[in-house]
């Protein structure tokens, strides 16, 4: 196990593609390959504004995105209908109450590109360690004692960078975002990290930013000392 020495993304060159045995991939978002998952490694990278994604057959990908995703509060959207259902809701929400369940249930959770998950059980060992060392973080949805729905995240200095998301009952993670976002503006927070557009955010009011634009906004967030957890 090693400490990663992260390229700066602000100078780092980024090449369109890379070559790993036959093969080429599409890089142009990752700044790094390989290196050991480790809890230092994730909490350098994070603060960083960088984040590991598994593929399967290359060398660990560390990203930062181009164009970066981010939800500002200001600019939440919640859908008439969503905003009615939450406000009736009978589940019950928790912060951290059951990390590990939350993690497995997202890597089984079917991505629409059909590839499967990122969420290795690598990846869930060592974002347990993560979670237990205080960085990465977790909403809970409960009907009763089942666990319907759930998210869990990174907070990166101040900044709530969000991982994956499940459900099996319908709204359950959204109700998890809404119940994240009331408690990150209890303590002081005004946007989240998305990393990655999707639709779902996207009518909630998610925009992309570019990637420089990212780390400014980040690293002014980070000198404010926010504790939201």
């Amino acid at each position: 196990m090693y400490s990663i020495e992260f390229p700066n993304p602000r100078t780092h060159k980024f090449y369109d593609y890379v070559q790993v045995g036959s093969y080429y991939y599409d890089a142009h978002d990752i700044i790094i390959f390989g290196g050991d998952l480790t809890v230092e490694n994730l909490r350098k990278a994070y603060r960083s504004g960088i984040f590991p994604w598994h593929i399967e057959g290359l060398p660990l990908p560390w990203f930062c995105p181009e164009n970066r995703a981010i939800l500002e509060f200001s600019e939440l959207h919640i859908p008439k209908s969503l905003r009615k259902e939450y406000a009736k809701t009978e589940f019950t929400f928790s912060i951290d109450k059951d990390f590990e369940s939350v993690i497995k249930n997202c890597s089984r959770a079917k991505r629409k590109d059909g590839y499967g998950t990122w969420i290795t059980p690598d990846f869930m060992r060592v974002y347990g360690k993560f979670h237990a060392a205080g960085d990465a973080h977790s909403v809970e949805v409960w009907d009763e004692n089942e666990l319907v729905g759930g998210l869990y995240g990174v907070d990166a200095g101040g900044v709530f960078c969000g991982e994956s998301m499940f459900f099996t009952r319908s709204n359950a993670s959204k109700f998890a975002l809404l119940h994240l976002i009331e408690h990150l503006k209890t303590h002081g927070a005004t946007w989240l990290d998305v990393q990655v557009m999707t639709p779902h955010f996207k009518v909630l009011g998610a925009k992309e930013i570019y990637r420089t634009e990212f780390l400014d906004k980040l690293e002014e967030t980070q000198k404010t000392n926010l504790k939201l957890f």
